[in-house]
This record gives structure tokens, C-alpha cells and sequence, in this order.
């Protein structure tokens, strides 16, 4: 009888550590204009070649190339440009507010803010998205937000629109579309999916769109979805943002490394596309492609957004121990921002001028937002909420026992 072989685990491992420049050749690309754009009514067994691809407009020029490559005026990309870098500009001045002790603790979407903000200006009036907690792009690109309430919510302050009930950077704004935030992963694909199935129900004309990261696609809840998704042809949106890293865990513990996290949804009968994250044209296009999809009752969308978390994963965290420090700058896909602003040049229609003074602008907006929400308060200050406001607004009519301890704390 031959001897056999003893078994053995595989464990992935990333192809960079610390003192190691990373091997980016993981990360299989193609050429900006290079792949089909099928029609929206694809079967989606037949997406399959796109779950493995990735789809790109801009190329390394700066010019926008292929089937792609989204008909959109001018002004909708200056627009674009803007709000990533207001996003940007957002990022950087809570982190330090954090660091001052103003908040507990802050999230950044350094790296990738093209993906939230193409996807805000794509949705339509009444579409509901169900984000994670790397979205502020969301909220941010829209021309009704409120900064000011934002960073209410963040500080925890008398004027918090979540009246302290919810950490930092987990934002909910019915008015905007914006599920209330769950720090528990992938339990938006779930809850998306169900009110992509109701708004089908009542025969009505809106989308939902589901946010998790790489590492959420190994929660149960994600595969749930999928199923539920697929089965009733619901009118959703399933957003994998694939950033490299699950905090300190990198993406191919998640299953990454042998496929993609778009081929999870064409083996669902899902319609899937991987698409460049750090290209704002490509986003805008991808996004808008499934919501027609969608909208045309011909079923869900997966699509793996493949970027790069440039900034640790919260405050809480330091990056520098377990990937090089050099990281971000050497990613292929480069820096959103600076890759639409290149190809707005070649346009004519921006300048490296009207960049800094926009920078400034949103800077100034950003600050004045912040100076405004720190009359109500900070963490720092140690300024508390009202003592009532822990009975209000968790029943339509207040029950006699919460009445009974509202009295007996003289609130």
C-alpha cells in the first residue's frame, strides 16, 4: 500500500509585511477600456468573464477610454472631484479631532472616496442605501447634507441627532437614504435585501444598496442574502469594497486570494462586476449600470470595488505592525482624487490653481462646520446629554414605568 501524503492546512498570507515592500502582482488587472459593457438585461451566468476582469475607464493619461466610459457632463465630474475632496478634507480634520479627545474614535476613507461619492451622485431620489461605517462619502457628496449634524453625532453632544445611542461615525439619515449603521458585519446585505423586496412588493420604483468590506463576505449573513437576492430578483445592489485589509486580517482569509469576491455572485446567479474603486468614471458607470439593471426588474448587482484602505482601519489601530508603511503609494490603482483631477485637466475644465483654492474652500467648510457643532458640545468638554433625553424618543407614547423613572431621577 503506497504511503500517503500527510495533510496539511493552508493558510494565506499577504505578500507584504512590514519592512517588505508588498508584491502587488497578487492583484490581477486589466487595461483601462479593454472590457465589454453588456446590456443591462445580461443573463448574469454570462457576467462571469467581468467578475474576474476589472473594469477601467481612466487610463494612466488620463483619458477616458472604452465601453465604459460614462456620457456625463462636465459639471457632474467637477462635482465629483469636489466631493471626494471634501470627504478627504472631512477625514483628516475629525482625525484630529479624535486625537484632541473630542470623539472616542474615528474611521477615515482615506483611499477610497471615489466609490461613495460616484455612487451617491448615480442613486436616484428615494433609493435607500444600508452602509458601513467607511460611507461617509454618502452623505458627504450630497448638496442637502447637514456637516454640522455630522459632527454632532460624532461628538455625542446635546445636539447629536442620535441622541448618544450610537458610536461614532455610525450616521443614520432617514431624509437621505441612509440606513442607520451596524457595527455588526454584514447584516446590511440582509436588511437590504428585504427592503429591496419590499419596495417590489408595494410596487414601488426603488433600489437598495448594500455596503459590507472583504472581510464581511465570510459572515453568514452575506451568503444569506445572496440567496434571497438571487431567488426573488430583488432590486438591490450588493457593494463588496475590497480594501486589502479586514483590519489587521488581509483579504485572502477571506477567501480572496484563489478567486474574487465578485465570482461569489455569479456562483449565486448574480450579475457581477469587479470594477477599479479608484477610478471615479469607472464607479460612476459600474453604479449606474446596476441601478438600471435593477430598476428594469431584471434582478441584483454584486459588484467587488477593488481599492486600498490608505489610513489605518480606525484610531484604534496601527497599521505600520502588520503591512509596510509604503504601501498606499505603491498600490497600482493609484489615488482617486488625483486621477480625476488629471483627467478634468485634460478636459480643461480644472486646474492645478482652481484645485488648491477649491482645497482651501472645503477646508474653510469643513472648519466652520466644526466650530459651529462645538457650541453643543464635545467629549472633551465634559458637557453630558440632557438626562431626559434617555426617555425620549424610544416609544410613540411613553410607558408608565419609563414615566416612573424619568420621575425618580428628577429628570
Amino acid at each position: 500500500m503506497p504511503k500517503r501524503e500527510t495533510l496539511h492546512l493552508h493558510v494565506p498570507e499577504p505578500t507584504g509585511r512590514p519592512g517588505h515592500d508588498t508584491d502587488f502582482s497578487y492583484l490581477p488587472l486589466s487595461a483601462a477600456g479593454s472590457k465589454r459593457r453588456p446590456p443591462v438585461d445580461v443573463a448574469a451566468a454570462q457576467t462571469s468573464d467581468l467578475a474576474f476582469a476589472l473594469i477601467r475607464v481612466l487610463d494612466d493619461a488620463g483619458q477616458a477610454v472604452g465601453p465604459w466610459a460614462p456620457h456625463v457632463d462636465v459639471a457632474l465630474l467637477r462635482r465629483g472631484l469636489r466631493a471626494m475632496m471634501l470627504t478627504r478634507a472631512f477625514d483628516a480634520r475629525m482625525l484630529i479631532a479624535q486625537r484632541q479627545k473630542k470623539m472616542s474614535f474615528y474611521m477615515q476613507c482615506l483611499g477610497e472616496e471615489a466609490i461613495a461619492t460616484a455612487h451617491a451622485l448615480a442613486l436616484g431620489e428615494g433609493d435607500m442605501c444600508f452602509p458601513t461605517y467607511r460611507q461617509q462619502g454618502l452623505l458627504l457628496a450630497r448638496e442637502d447634507n447637514n456637516m454640522v449634524d455630522m459632527i454632532c453625532q460624532l461628538y455625542s453632544n446635546e445636539r447629536d441627532p442620535m441622541k448618544g445611542r450610537q458610536l461614532p461615525v455610525m450616521y443614520s439619515s432617514k431624509k437621505q437614504g441612509f440606513f442607520s449603521i451596524s457595527g455588526n458585519l454584514a447584516t446590511q446585505v440582509i436588511q437590504a435585501v428585504g427592503w429591496a423586496m419590499a419596495s417590489a412588493i408595494k410596487g414601488d420604483d426603488k433600489v437598495a444598496s448594500a455596503w459590507i468590506g472583504d472581510g464581511a463576505t465570510a459572515e453568514a449573513d452575506f451568503h444569506t442574502g445572496l440567496t434571497f437576492a438571487h431567488v426573488y430578483r430583488a432590486p438591490v445592489i450588493l457593494n463588496v469594497v475590497n480594501n486589502q485589509w479586514a483590519i489587521s486580517t488581509f483579504q485572502a482569509i477571506a477567501g480572496g486570494e484563489g478567486t474574487t469576491f465578485a465570482a461569489r455572485g455569479v456562483g449565486s446567479g448574480i450579475a457581477s462586476l469587479r470594477v477599479d474603486g479608484n477610478d471615479f468614471l469607472a464607479a460612476y458607470a459600474a453604479s449606474q449600470w446596476a441601478l438600471e439593471r435593477a430598476r428594469s426588474n431584471f434582478g441584483p448587482t454584486l459588484i467587488e470595488w477593488v481599492t486600498y484602505r490608505a489610513g489605518p482601519h480606525s484610531t484604534s489601530d496601527d497599521p505600520s505592525k502588520y503591512r509596510p508603511a509604503n504601501d498606499a503609494a505603491r498600490f497600482p490603482l493609484g489615488d482617486p482624487i488625483a486621477r480625476l483631477k488629471q483627467h478634468l485637466i485634460k478636459l480643461g475644465a480644472w486646474s492645478d490653481a482652481e484645485h488648491e483654492a477649491a482645497q482651501k474652500e472645503l477646508e474653510a467648510r469643513v472648519a466652520a462646520a466644526q466650530k459651529e457643532a462645538e457650541r453643543y458640545g464635545t467629549l472633551a468638554d465634559g458637557r453630558p446629554q440632557r438626562l431626559e433625553a434617555m426617555f425620549e424618543d424610544v416609544y410613540k407614547d411613553m410607558p408608565a414605568h419609563l414615566r416612573a423613572q424619568r420621575e425618580e431621577l428628577g429628570a
